[in-house]
């Protein structure tokens, strides 16, 4: 089986920061483990943290190397969200659901500070120092201050902090935005550097426990176990957890995952190191921003350089028009930055799942997964590593809305790629037009 090629010839930022990354070696033999993870990103890892420190011995097969990946190539926000609010999730599912969401999302978070204090992973480069919401227009503010009113009233937290227009624009730089609010406990890192310090310090811990460039070629259930086959040898095992998210397309053994989800193609770019004068003029508190549109751009700064990114790109392959695109945008947004040159540019892949919610669970007694984090899954699918081993290991925890029975096939699969144009399209139209 071929290996697959990374998806942009540009290499990213991060890994352009990071050096020469360990790596790994490729399955040389058959073995057998307790838990077998196919997918060596942030969840494939966490599963493996939290099946090794109950004493037993998890295997973890990439078929590419470690950060190819989302994992790799993400903006490295660290976040406490979900696409859908939490005042819409009372409302369909009541108070105690919502509440057990915004626990979760928190967690999260928690849960990364957690893994880089116990494996040391300074080079992360973790930030906790707030993130904002940008809001675009009068309808965007109004929602955002509602939403903030709500979980106030409702959650019993300081949720955040409203901005106005000139509090957003002291922070950002840019008078593009009419307000925002500011969230507390949440911010940045330094998303290749945290799955390969991440990789590099467990199988420190729990040697033998990594394995790249071992695609999965088939798996077979038998006599109370599970085989995954190799082309370099076969991994025996009770129990497979399935971390392969966006790209269950690589291997033939994700297809029910594949299947669930819809690949969306998200682009960055990232700028030269900005002169000292625009330093102390953008992003001054070095947070991470989000705009409120539907097809929302993110801006941040690492490397002193400004880092800026948003979906809207399609196909299979890395687009000069969403590149473009990008770069427009941000110009727009920041009309200092029109003659700064971008030195990075790549992209990468999103799963949206048809509810706009992560899901874990098990999909046999054998088989358990965690995938659809919709952009927004540096944390949650960090944790859902963890709660992915809870349910592979016997435990039901309690996951409320991201629950299992929950993901459902993308129906008629194979116009998704027809469909994603349509609703995209629809998306930025309502934006134009500021709905």
């Amino acid at each position: 089986m071929n290996m697959p090629q990374a998806e942009g010839a540009t290499a990213t930022l991060w890994k352009a920061m990071s050096g020469d990354a360990t790596r790994f070696p490729q399955l040389d033999a058959d073995r057998k483990a307790d838990v077998v993870i196919i997918g060596g990103g942030y969840t494939g890892l966490a599963a493996a943290h939290s099946v090794a420190r109950r004493g037993l011995q998890p295997l973890v097969v990439e078929a590419n190397t470690i950060g190819w990946g989302a994992s790799g190539r993400n903006g490295g926000v660290v976040s406490a969200k979900y696409r859908i609010a939490y005042s819409q999730m009372a409302r369909e599912h009541g108070i105690q659901v919502a509440k057990a969401m915004y626990r979760l999302s928190h967690e999260a978070v928690a849960f990364v500070q957690e893994l880089i204090l116990d494996y040391g992973l300074v080079e992360a480069e973790l930030t906790l120092n707030g993130g904002i919401r940008c809001a675009h227009n009068g309808r965007a503010y109004a929602a955002l201050k509602e939403e903030l009113a709500w979980m106030r009233q409702e959650l019993g937290e300081d949720a955040g902090r409203l901005l106005d227009a000139h509090e957003v624009a002291i922070e950002t730089g840019s008078r593009s935005f009419v307000g925002g609010v500011i969230s507390p406990g949440v911010g940045t890192l330094l998303p290749y550097q945290f799955v390969c310090g991440l990789a590099r310090e467990i199988n420190k811990r729990y040697p033998d426990t990594l394995f790249e460039r071992t695609p999965a070629l088939r798996v077979e259930q038998r006599n109370h176990k599970i085989c995954v086959y190799t082309p370099y040898g076969k991994i025996q095992a009770d129990q497979l957890i399935l971390a392969t998210n966006a790209y269950s397309g690589i291997s033939p053994v994700s297809q029910k995952i594949k299947r669930r989800v819809i690949p969306f193609r998200s682009s960055i770019i990232a700028t030269e190191p900005l002169a000292e004068s625009l330093q102390q003029r953008l992003l001054v508190n070095d947070r991470h921003y989000g705009e409120t549109r539907r097809m929302m751009r993110w801006f941040r700064k690492a490397d002193r350089r400004f880092v800026f990114g948003g979906r809207g790109a399609f196909g299979k392959h890395d687009s000069a028009a969403a590149f473009n695109a990008l770069q427009r945008a941000m110009v727009e947004m920041f009309p200092e930055l029109a003659d700064t040159r971008i030195d990075y540019r790549w992209s990468g892949h999103v799963a949206m799942t048809l509810d706009a919610l992560p899901h874990v669970g098990r999909l046999n007694e054998r088989v358990s997964f965690a995938a659809g984090y919709n952009g927004a899954g540096v944390a949650m699918s960090t944790l859902m590593g963890q709660l992915a081993a809870d349910f592979a290991l016997g435990s039901n925890p309690d996951v409320a809305l991201l629950e299992g029975g929950r993901f459902r096939p993308v129906p008629l699969y194979p116009l998704r790629e027809a469909g994603i144009r349509v609703v995209a399209g629809w998306y930025q139209f309502l934006d134009a037009i500021g709905r």
